[in-house]
């Protein structure tokens, strides 16, 4: 198995929901992804090890993602698709909880691009502000301002909205 394909096995979700806390659109994030991993396919020879594959092909979906968020093609349309709002099971708590966490969600992806990059990096990939630094080419206090900043930015909004789920 080489590098990639494992990489693929382990993370290929990751990618897919990194790119869609950019492009906001599912099969955009998909079409980004196999480019991102097309490119790391025919490239892999060349991976120099100056970080690690991870990091190498975090950073390709996010500048893939940027191409996209500046083409034509993204500024001359509606952005793709939202949250959608499903509530699903019978008993009211799963009613709740599936809305809290859906509404949490949007206001994480109505958040400005360097405040939601931090956000998902740090709490739904487990990244350092170390590693997160590296990645943008910041100091790590960069990283931990801008976190503050995105938690100030949606504890107001989700304040505003009356949420009541824990934060």
């Amino acid at each position: 198995m080489t590098q990639l394909e494992k990489f693929i096995y382990e993370h290929g979700e990751e990618l897919l929901r990194l790119a869609y806390t950019y492009v906001k659109n599912k099969q955009v994030s998909e079409d980004i992804v196999q480019d991102v991993l097309l490119k790391a396919f025919e490239k892999q020879a060349s991976f120099r090890g100056d970080a690690t594959y991870r990091t190498y092909l975090y950073r390709m979906t996010i500048n893939r993602s940027y191409d996209y968020l500046r083409s034509w093609h993204y500024k001359n349309t509606v952005m793709g698709e939202k949250i959608h709002r499903l509530f699903r099971g019978s008993s009211e708590y799963n009613a709740v909880t599936t809305f809290e966490s859906q509404q949490l969600a949007q206001a994480v992806l109505d958040l400005p691009l360097k405040y939601r990059e931090v956000i998902v990096l740090t709490y739904y990939l487990d990244y350092s502000s170390e590693d997160i630094g590296n990645l943008f080419n910041c100091s790590p206090a960069t990283v931990r301002t801008r976190l503050m900043r995105a938690r100030e930015k949606l504890k107001s909004v989700l304040k505003e909205e009356d949420f009541d789920g824990a934060f």
